[in-house]
This record gives C-alpha cells, structure tokens and sequence, in this order.
C-alpha cells in the first residue's frame, strides 16, 4: 500500500509561511481518468500539470495532502548535476547514449524548473543566486578540480573559488576552497508544490488528499487504484511516492533506501549577523560524508539542514549535532534560537541515480533522486507525462529499468544508524 506522509508536527518553516492553501477533499466515489497519479508532490503534481495541458484527464490521490511528503520538507536547494557520480561512472553505468542525454538533462534541471515557475507565475521566492559546494578536507578539493574539469566539458561552467573570496561568498573561515555552480538556487518548497498543483487544478486536473492507496489491481485494459472510500478507473498509473514508496508495485520499496533530511530555521536575525551570511544570495552545501546544506531566507531567517535518524519513538534525531554543526560552520549564530525543526523522507537508489521503471503495460513509476529531487523530480514529472502522451520509452532522457533489489537492503536498513555514527567520526578527523 502507499505509505502515510505524516502531517507536519511540529510545522516545517514552509508550511508555516506558504501561502495558506485549502486541504484537497477525500475520494468518495468509484471515477474514472485516463491517468491516476500516486502521490501530490513534485513528481506527481508536475505530471498531472503537463498530461492535463494536453487534454488528458488526471486524477492524483495522496495520503496527506500537497506537498505532504519529502517535496513540502526538502531544504529548498536547486541543484544542478546528479550528486555522487562522475561522468566517467555515469558513463559507464549508462553506456554512451544515455550518459549524453541524462548529463544534458540534469545539467539543464534547475534551469527548466525556474523556467516553469516563471511561466506559470508561481510565487515561491525563487532565485537563482548560484550554489556554493565546499570541500572539508584537502582529499575533498583534489577530487572536486577533476569533477570541474569533467563536468564543464559538458558546459557545467563550475568555477573553483578559494580563500578570502570563498570567504567573503561564504560568510565562513570554516573551509578554504569549494566550488560554485552559477545555475543554483532556491525556492519555499510547500509554496512550489502548492503553485504547481494549482496550475493543474486550473487545467483540469483533480486532486484528493487524505486518499491513500490501498490496493492497485488490473481489470481488464483498464488499472484500478482502490482507496478506503473509492477508487480511480483508468488507462494509466504514474507511481511517485519517492521515499514514501510501498509495495503498491511488488518489490518497489526494496530498492531504495528510504533517509531522513532534517532542517532547522531561526526567527528573523539582525542585520549585522545575515549580512555577514552568504551576502551574494548563494545557498551552500559541503563535501562530507554527513553534508551540511543551508540558506539564507528573503525574511533575514537562517535555514540549515544536515541528516537526521528516525528513533523508535517515532521522533527525529539529530538536531542537536546539527545546531553545534551550525555554529561551528558560522560562529554569527551561536546562540540564536532555531524556532523550526521539521524533516521528511528521500529515497538514495544504489547507482545513486533516478530511476525510472514501466513494470506493467500502463504502469509508470519514477523516484531515487538522491538528494537532488527539487530539481530531478519536476524533470521526472515531465518525462512520465510525454511516455504517456505517446514518446517511445527508448526515447527518453532515463533509461527504463528492471525493478531491481537492493543488495543486502535488511541489512544495510538495520545499519544505517551506526553507518551515520561512523561517517560522522570520519567527516570530524578529516574536517580537524
């Protein structure tokens, strides 16, 4: 079945100051579509937004509501370039052809998401200021050089930023070079997730909150998604619940490892200490293993992000290592209170790459964006949408692929808590 996406408790910086949007009533009817769409966020809700410009008819259903998932918690970076590859393993995971156009489109990714905030005037404090990546360790900027060089063959245009420039970019002494991405940015998540359902809406496309889907069965031509209260009749089923994934598709959620990013936001800081802060507007991440991402906001608030740990309590962990993290990093905000702590669930694939899947005639499901879905899940939505407008599957940016398990995914389940702990030590003797 589709997994629950919890309501925020307690309320994420977006869902506190996005744009006050009415809940999507429940499904509580037998209807019928061309496409059911699984899942209200990014992915899902760009789909529904392209297949109903062209006339398709599209349901999405989702156990919370807009932006409920990961696509209303993320940190709100615009990032370009897949994360964890190079382009010499991308090439050769992908083979020559789709290492060329999955490198053109993820390049392109951020630069085709403003350009649909701009063209559908969604308000969500977009900016593309540029994206700081800072390397922790010296190991970390040797292999950060070759990944510019590599990257900007294909027009990347990274450039290597050192000393008191990076400094004086960064707001920070507490790294000596890193790289910065021009075509980087960031947007309020929930008030994206919530103007692009809007648009759909505006389209004809129909959305249900508090819906989840409980069962997917064939019947005759046509898939069935079943809720508790109706159900959805239709051609198509586009499957895009990310790190929320089931086993609506048999075996799907057993291959992705299912991680929790957690973000904290301060109340409006003085003048004096968020101008000292990334005064160019650039968002930031670092090199470690256990990565620090942060932003300044349009309303003079700090966000920064890092890896959380889900406890059996049901709670989140990791806010305290990652306020020390935060003071370390910029000393301007020791002692400032963090009113906001909130985190949600993204889905790392083992190539670390998107993957996209067609396991039944009729069936679409799209996820895995390691970190990079802001971007890659609009992409995603897009491509989902033209497969089923009638583009060949070999045609695509993303190589159709076998559902394919996770090795040793008990396992590596059961361990992530002591993997964390130890990249965490690794990070600090490598950062000291």
């Amino acid at each position: 079945m589709q997994m629950f996406a919890p309501v925020d408790k307690p309320p994420s910086l977006w869902a506190a100051t996005a744009p006050e949007a009415k809940l999507h009533p429940r499904l509580e009817a037998d209807i019928e579509a061309d496409v059911t769409i699984i899942g209200a966020g990014f992915t899902g809700l760009r789909t529904a937004l392209k297949l109903s410009e062209a006339g398709v008819s599209a349901i999405v259903l989702d156990a919370g509501d807009v932006g409920y998932g990961a696509s209303g918690r993320t940190g709100g970076q615009v990032n370009p370039m897949l994360p964890f590859n190079t382009p010499e393993r991308l090439r050769k995971l992908l083979g020559q052809t789709y290492f060329e156009r999955l490198t053109e489109t993820s390049l392109g990714s951020a630069d085709e998401l403003f350009s649909l905030i701009n063209s559908y005037q969604i308000d969500c404090q977009a900016r593309q200021n540029g994206w700081l990546r800072v390397c922790h360790s010296k190991r970390a900027l040797s292999a950060a050089r070759k990944s510019v060089e590599e990257w900007n063959i294909h027009g990347a245009g990274m450039v290597v930023v050192e000393g008191e420039e990076l400094h004086r970019l960064a707001g920070t002494k507490a790294y000596g070079a890193g790289i910065m991405t021009p075509k980087g940015g960031a947007v309020q998540p929930m008030s994206l997730a919530r103007g692009v359902a809007k648009a759909a809406v505006q389209r004809g496309a129909a959305i249900h909150g508090n819906s989840a889907v409980i069962d997917l069965e064939k019947d005759g031509q046509k898939w069935v998604a079943k809720t508790a209260h109706g159900s959805v009749r239709s051609d198509w089923v586009v499957v895009a619940t990310n790190g929320y994934t089931g086993d609506l598709v048999p075996k799907l959620s057993r291959t992705i490892l299912p991680l929790t990013p957690i973000q904290m936001a301060t109340d409006p800081l003085p003048g004096d200490v968020i101008d000292s802060i990334l005064p160019a507007g650039h968002t930031i991440s670092d090199s470690r293993r256990i990565i620090m991402y942060s932003r300044k906001e349009p309303d003079n608030r700090m966000v920064y992000g890092g890896l959380g740990k889900p406890e059996r309590s049901g709670e989140i962990g990791g806010f305290d290592w990652l306020r020390k993290d935060a003071e370390r990093v910029f000393p301007q905000l020791k002692g400032v209170s963090w009113t906001y702590k909130w985190g949600g669930r993204v889905a790392l694939t083992d190539d670390h790459l998107p993957h996209l899947h067609e396991p039944q005639p009729g069936i679409l499901v799209g996820l895995g964006y390691n970190g990079r879905g802001v971007a890659m899940s609009n992409v995603m939505g897009r491509v989902m949408a033209e497969r089923i407008l009638g583009s060949q599957a070999d045609a695509l940016p993303f190589p159709t692929s076998p559902i394919k398990v996770i090795p040793f995914r008990p396992a590596k389940m059961q361990g992530l808590g002591t993997a964390i702990w130890l990249m965490r030590f690794l990070d600090y003797l490598e950062t000291r």
